[in-house]
């Protein structure tokens, strides 16, 4: 018998950087028990070239990555979602669509690298350094006893990686 496949998705407001990020990261760390899904708000169009150049050197395919509404997961029609995660203030903010099934969720927001300034190499930095948070988070998530846990328990600890630095 095979593992049951977690549907996680992960908003931000633009889809430009950091779910894009969290959606790469997942579908690598969880190993086919996850399948990550990311969107937006307010969709930015495209995906900041910054954040492609980093999975590209990171060596992860990025012919998947572009920039989507939220309403392609919401309603009828979209994958079926176990979690979903905001991993941005103003996304966290925002009235959310219904999803279906009541999927457990959390907040995970982290600094926007798409917003840095300075040289390319320091916005470079930043994309890299939400990169490490994001992955950090991710491999905590994965690793939970998520076919053991109580679902209050499970959402405490959920809420507890949005927290951790």
């Amino acid at each position: 018998m095979s593992e049951r496949v977690y549907n996680v998705l992960f908003l931000c407001t633009g889809n430009s950087a950091r779910s894009i990020l969290a959606e790469a990261i997942l579908n690598r760390v969880g190993r086919g028990r996850f399948k990550a899904f990311s969107a937006g708000s307010r969709p930015a169009g495209a995906v900041h070239p910054f954040a492609l150049d980093l999975l590209g050197n990171l060596n992860y395919g990025t012919g998947w990555a572009r920039s989507k509404s939220w309403d392609e997961f919401a309603g009828q029609g979209g994958p079926y979602m176990d979690f979903v995660f905001t991993v941005c203030d103003n996304a966290a903010a925002e009235l959310c669509p219904a999803w279906p099934g009541q999927p457990m969720s959390a907040h995970w927001g982290v600094p926007d690298p798409a917003e840095a300034t300075g040289t390319d190499a320091e916005i470079r930095y930043a994309f890299s350094e939400t990169h490490r948070m994001l992955h950090a988070r991710i491999s905590i998530f994965t690793s939970l006893p998520l076919t053991s846990i109580g679902r209050l328990a499970l959402q405490e600890r959920l809420d507890e990686i949005g927290r951790a630095e």
